[in-house]
């Protein structure tokens, strides 16, 4: 490895020289990383890319296996190194050897070569590792709840890379993936690459079919909803649930029979402080012309403070039987927290890089990001405290990972030096202990 000297002088103090350099040695910043490989030791990831990950080789010669570097890529995603050139640096960087277990780390031609190997059916086979990381919580939780929050979002691109087009919807260009979370967790339960002039509910009911397959039979009889904003709004997933004995609450469109129904119902009082929010809630039993039955319709009317008249109405279809309509869209509204899942994959693990010209390549990505958002959202889940669980990605690179640190060798031992001034220390080990103390 070659790097430029750097020496500058500093003048912040004038009573003594101070002067910067990088000339350091073999320091890492990223320290902390040794938790994300003490965790994936403790639930077997390597047994379990083993099981599911079955990428042809046809190399002569090769000095990484391409399971290596997969685990090299998620690493360099969980650390935050979100440029493909960044594997130029961190390829020398100690720590991330010895937590790899390898003598060298690839170089970014070697990422790339990586990444243009994959088949359509080795990226089915990451997300299917994602999945199981998912499973793998909901085993341990032995949980009977589950909530399938759908959604999509977008991709954008800048180039002309293959199947992106323009999405009315967001007013760009790119790839509009498909998502499901599971809405008490966040953990990611489904993520499709899908192309850009894909509708919202592209094929959902087939993903939802999918979803209900694998989650039924996880117990004899798992109480399980389905929430969606109007995108989803489709008779096929209405049967989907029906048919299943799961329950769903899903936003409808206003339309002008919704509105006239509404719009009858409301009343206005002689005693209404109209310097004050009201809303008013309603159910009605309502038929759209596509549906197979009549179906319970929960609606909100909102008259803005100010505003003499209701003018914002709301509309939710569900099969709930019991619930008042005012818990019925306190149901929905939950919903909110998946913007924040979303936000956090795609900001936190770059799942809306599209550097790739093939739609493959960028599925890939797609794909490892959604991989490498369900082994942290993972690890919060099972080994951080409990005042630590809701804690960001960001966050927690700076509190765990990103950590100054100093690599000794002695008689075949490896010993890694941490700052004796950490703030987040006591975290860092109570952490660390949590991880050894996992018996999954």
């Amino acid at each position: 490895m070659s790097f430029t000297l750097q020496q500058k002088p500093l003048i912040f103090n004038s009573q003594k020289k101070i002067s910067i350099t990088n000339d350091g040695g073999a320091l890492t910043n990223d320290a902390g990383m040794v938790l994300v490989a003490e965790f994936l030791k403790k639930i077997h990831f390597d047994q379990l890319l083993n099981e599911r990950i079955h990428i042809n080789d046809h190399r002569k010669f090769s000095h990484h296996s391409w399971l290596e570097i997969l685990k090299q890529w998620l690493y360099q995603l969980i650390a935050g190194y979100s440029r493909d050139r960044d594997a130029n640096k961190v390829q020398y960087d100690r720590l991330f050897q010895e937590a790899l277990q390898q003598e060298n780390l690839s170089s970014q031609s070697m990422l790339s070569t990586f990444l243009h190997t994959l088949t359509t059916e080795n990226v089915s086979q990451l997300a299917q590792v994602a999945k199981d990381l998912a499973d793998l919580w909901l085993d341990h939780d032995n949980t009977q709840h589950l909530v399938l929050d759908f959604d999509s979002t977008s991709c954008p691109t800048y180039g002309k890379q293959e199947k992106a087009e323009f999405i009315y919807h967001y007013g760009i260009n790119g790839y509009h993936p498909f998502v499901a979370f599971e809405g008490l967790t966040g953990l990611a339960l489904d993520v499709r690459h899908r192309h850009g002039k894909s509708y919202t509910s592209t094929h959902a009911e087939d993903y939802l079919e999918e979803m209900l397959d694998r989650y039924q039979q996880r117990s004899s009889d798992p109480l399980i909803m389905v929430r969606g904003d109007s995108g989803f709004a489709k008779p096929e997933i209405f049967a989907h649930c029906e048919d299943r004995q799961v329950r769903y609450v899903i936003k409808l469109k206003s339309n002008a029979r919704l509105l006239d129904h509404i719009q009858h119902q409301v009343l206005y009082q002689d005693d209404t402080d109209y310097t004050k929010t009201e809303q008013q809630y309603f159910l009605m039993d309502y038929r759209a012309n596509k549906w197979r039955q009549s179906r319970r319709v929960a609606m909100k009317a909102t008259r803005p403070a100010g505003s003499l008249l209701f003018t914002d109405f709301q509309f939710i279809v569900t099969n709930f039987e019991n619930l008042d309509p005012k818990t019925i869209f306190q149901l929905y509204q939950k919903r909110g927290n998946m913007e924040n899942f979303i936000k956090e994959m795609k900001g936190g693990f770059f799942a809306e890089k599209t550097d790739s010209a093939s739609f493959t390549a960028n599925q890939a990505r797609l794909a490892l990001s959604f991989m490498a958002y369900n082994i942290i959202h993972l690890m919060k889940h099972l080994t951080f405290p409990s005042t630590e669980k809701a804690t960001v990605i960001d966050t927690i690179r700076f509190k765990l990972f990103h950590l100054a640190g100093r690599m000794t060798e002695h008689a075949r031992q490896i010993q890694i030096h941490l700052s004796n001034t950490n703030v987040y220390d006591t975290l860092f080990w109570d952490v660390l202990a949590r991880i050894q103390r996992l018996n999954l």
